[in-house]
């Protein structure tokens, strides 16, 4: 049950991962080989959101780490690498053993006695600053260009790093990719963006995320974003039309392949879409409403693999979208991952069991002395 919650949560379904509260990437169960991670905040007073909201006096930003950073003789880092989550999500998702386990462990390709991991929670995601803390409806419009900033500066202000070995993300977080590449292009040495295009939503995607809203928005609980108890009808709503974007069904099938599994399924998913809440998700799904890196893809400098699965709903193969768009990048290598029996949709960005020669592939090229 939680295997199929993941598979079918990791962007837009911040709606699936709350089902079973599993987190993102891949189970409650925190791995046991690695550290525990150090948590922290980062108080930034008066946020400049880009659209010139001051309502809040103080942005919080969450995150956790792994591993220490390392300095060269002339003071840059050069073992940090930056992970971000998808919508939805935090960046203890991370955390789980399809993750962390296949990545961060001893000898692994991300090693966490080696690396120095960031994993931040995202503007109106995880511990960091949301709606559902009190302004609700009041919160400031963020946008991915904000997001991408506080994490500039929860790097730099705060954490002391003045480089990144590597920038990566899933799905939304895949989207941040594309623009840390482009308005940071000397701050890395390679990126590498999972299950996301370098475009702007348009067409069916946007057309789901504007469906989710609208329901929510239509459900008379919700009472404008003053609501006592969630709008769980304008939830359920907007969940059911997240749900077939999100998912797998080949998965599925396998998962559920009679009647009563099926319907105990769906039991599970309504659970989760009823303990959301309603305006972190509203932000959560309009923060991408003017995303499109597509005319600054040429300022990117470093190495760059973008990965994506030929099963993935959120962004499907057919459309053709990548293949010209990487040709703007100079040093850019689209992946396409075939569907198999291991492939989970749009989740299979955060399974590094799946793609992680290829992570390994990038590490290899993007070495500074190989650039």
């Amino acid at each position: 049950m939680k295997r199929v919650l993941f598979s079918a949560s990791m962007m837009l379904a911040g709606v699936m991962a709350c089902a079973q509260a599993t987190g993102r990437g891949g189970g409650d169960v925190k791995t046991r080989f690695i550290v525990k991670p150090e948590e922290g905040d980062f108080l930034i007073d008066r946020f400049p959101f880009r659209s010139g909201d001051t309502t809040l006096p103080v942005l919080k930003i969450h995150y956790q780490t792994l591993g220490k950073p390392v300095k060269d003789r002339f003071g840059k880092v050069t073992n940090a690498v930056l992970i971000m989550h998808g919508t939805g999500g935090s960046g203890s998702g991370f955390l789980g053993a399809s993750f962390a386990g296949v990545l961060f462990g001893p000898g692994q390709l991300l090693d966490a006695a080696k690396y120095y991991i960031i994993l931040p929670d995202g503007i109106g995601h995880g511990k960091s600053s949301k709606p559902s803390q009190g302004l609700h409806m009041r919160f400031p419009k963020y946008n991915y260009d904000d997001m991408v900033l506080a994490n500039y500066r929860l790097l730099t202000e705060h954490l002391g790093v003045n480089h990144l070995r590597l920038v990566m993300g899933t799905s939304m977080g895949g989207m941040h990719t594309w623009i840390w590449g482009a308005v940071y292009p000397d701050f890395m040495d390679a990126l590498l963006p999972l299950a996301s295009l370098p475009v702007a939503i348009a067409g069916r995607n946007r057309m789901m995320r504007k469906m989710a809203i609208n329901l929510i928005e239509a459900d008379p609980a919700w009472k404008g974003g003053e609501y006592s108890a969630e709008p769980v009808q304008g939830l359920m709503g907007a969940g059911s039309s997240l749900f077939f974007m999100n998912s797998s069904p080949l998965q599925l099938q396998k998962r559920a392949p009679t009647r009563e599994e099926a319907d105990k399924m769906v039991e599970g998913l309504q659970r989760g879409y009823a303990s959301m809440d309603a305006n972190d998700l509203i932000y959560q799904l309009d923060a991408s409403r003017d995303y499109d890196p597509s005319s600054v893809l040429s300022k990117i400098k470093a190495p760059l693999f973008a990965i994506n699965s030929a099963d993935d709903q959120i962004n499907p193969a057919e459309l053709g979208i990548m293949e010209p768009e990487i040709r703007n990048v100079a040093k850019g290598r689209f992946i396409l991952l075939p569907i198999t029996d291991q492939t989970q949709g749009h989740g299979t960005n955060s399974l590094p069991a799946i793609w992680g020669n290829y992570l390994g592939e990038l590490l290899s090229v993007s070495e500074p002395d190989k650039r």
